[in-house]
């Protein structure tokens, strides 16, 4: 197949219908950038798909809807489970808003609702469930604390009975929290249900008293924080200044507790979703979806908290605990091969600057998950996810000179292949197809789709699976040479085998 599509798209260059032609590039000689985590792609499982509750509603229901109950996951699923394995090694992060108001069960209890101050009810089975599926798919477990009305005195000073109760769980289980973050996204504190009028001061306080708790308690778990979203462009975001007003900006959480976590934490959505589209009138658009403002957006909140970063926090590494196509479950297309191109774009952009480790949200929960939640059915950007762990090493290398504005090339050491190998990741987002110069003896996973604004996606010309035993299906790689042409909106993974590399080893 893929022979096919470079033979006559070749012809197609050669009879001069418009492919672009960019020039050879020495993949032995690119500049190293620097290295990221070894679990650098990461995922969230929000604390609602455990606990089960309301959640972002699917698409088709009534006017207006936008959340609806859901069960909870069963983690316990052998389809999951191998799906999920494919992404490891990761950090999982088990948090979201509802975690700002999850109650955790004490041994012995069973309660029918959620004590006053919360909003829902984690069990001790539940949270054993999670361990137990993060063991089984090589994943860190990273999580964020209750902080609603529930989990404070008659002054409203944050207590540590429930960080403290779910750190002695945890350990009970010999289980571990590799990270921990105070409070999911402390900026926008309106809608995390913490208390009404949460202030600066009352931050500053609450955070002091779970530094010294963690650093006693938990002294192995990674601070990470504060955790911000959607601040890189507030003045041309057209938010509605009722909600602007309630934002304690992150600039200000840091200026009070400088040098106090290990790494840097921020949140990125693009845009909104339909769901969402009281908060932003301007929602995800879909007729953007190949452009570079669209592409390139993860950059202006990197260089807005990366500069909070150096000012407040100089050295630290920088981590996006959350991100995905747009805020609030995603948008319908979020579930397409469309959004494939957004997704790796970031990961390799957000590599080459530094970036330590990227979680997706969600694995398997609204539109914008990696797997679908209903059907446990791979999505477009789960094979892109399962791709880039397979052939995307820790060190990250300067881009291939071939690389043009709409065919974007980002390189790493390949991961776990022959000495000097390196791997490649091709974005061609123009209408017209594009051509590139590899070495002999390299390989290329080609992915298409007949209608890239579908769920619809092929490799190699084939349909990838996880078959029942949990293994890969349709993930061969094609021996390419020479010049190999990539069709119109596509995305190529290519192994250089050839490229000698004196840092890849």
């Amino acid at each position: 197949m893929i022979q096919w599509i470079r033979l006559v798209c070749l012809s197609i260059v050669l009879l001069g219908c418009g492919a672009q032609t960019v020039p050879d590039s020495n993949f032995g000689q690119l500049a190293v950038l620097g290295q990221v985590d070894p679990r650098f792609q990461s995922y969230n499982v929000e604390m609602v798909e455990v606990t089960g509750g309301r959640f972002w509603a699917p698409y088709g229901g009534p006017a207006g809807e936008v959340y609806r109950f859901r069960e909870p996951e069963d983690l316990t699923n052998q389809r999951l489970r191998h799906l999920a394995k494919h992404l490891g090694p990761a950090y999982m992060r088990v948090s979201g808003t509802w975690a700002n108001f999850t109650y955790l069960e004490a041994e012995g209890e069973q309660l029918e609702e959620a004590p006053e101050g919360y909003g829902q009810i984690l069990t001790r089975d539940q949270w054993r469930g999670v361990l137990d599926f993060a063991d089984a798919v090589d994943a860190e477990v990273g999580i964020s604390f209750a902080v609603s009305d529930g989990t404070r005195d008659e002054q409203g000073v944050w207590l540590t009975e429930q960080a403290q109760r779910l750190v002695e769980l945890t350990e009970s289980y010999a289980g571990r929290i590799a990270f921990a973050e105070f409070i999911n996204e402390p900026n926008a504190a309106a809608m995390g249900r913490l208390p009404e009028g949460y202030s600066i001061a009352d931050y500053t306080r609450d955070f002091a008293i779970f530094l010294e708790w963690a650093r006693a308690n938990t002294p192995d778990t990674l601070i990470v924080g504060p955790g911000g979203v959607g601040e890189g462009n507030l003045e041309k975001e057209q938010i509605p200044a009722a909600f602007l007003g309630k934002l304690l900006l992150t600039a200000e959480l840091m200026a009070q507790s400088p040098n106090t976590v290990d790494a840097m934490s921020y949140h990125f959505y693009g845009d909104v979703s339909e769901r969402c589209a009281n908060i932003r009138p301007k929602t995800a658009d879909k007729s953007l979806v190949f452009a570079p403002e669209w592409l390139d957006k993860t950059l202006n909140d990197y260089r807005y908290y990366a500069g909070l970063r150096d000012q407040f926090e100089p050295g630290d590494p920088m981590w996006i605990t959350e991100t995905a196509q747009a805020a609030c479950g995603g948008s319908p297309w979020a579930a397409h091969f469309l959004d494939t191109f957004r997704y790796l774009n970031q990961l390799g952009l957000l590599a080459q600057q530094g970036v330590q480790v990227v979680f997706h949200n969600t694995l398997a929960a609204s539109d914008y998950a990696l797997i679908d939640q209903d059907t446990h059915n791979p999505r477009p950007n789960y094979w892109g996810a399962v791709l880039w762990q397979q052939l995307m090493g820790e060190q990250v290398l300067a881009s291939p000179a071939q690389a043009t504005e709409t065919l974007r090339l980002y390189a790493h050491c390949q991961k776990a292949a022959t000495e000097g190998a390196v791997a490649v990741l091709a974005i061609n987002t123009a209408p017209e197809p594009a051509q590139l110069t590899v070495p002999d003896h390299s390989r290329l996973w080609l992915m298409t789709s007949n209608n890239p604004d579908s769920a619809e996606v092929m490799v190699n010309g084939g349909r990838p699976e996880v078959d029942a035993n949990g293994l890969l299906r349709g993930l061969e790689g094609e021996a390419v040479s020479g010049e190999v042409v990539m069709p119109p909106h596509t995305i190529g993974f290519i192994s250089v085998e050839a490229a000698g590399h004196p840092q890849c080893r």
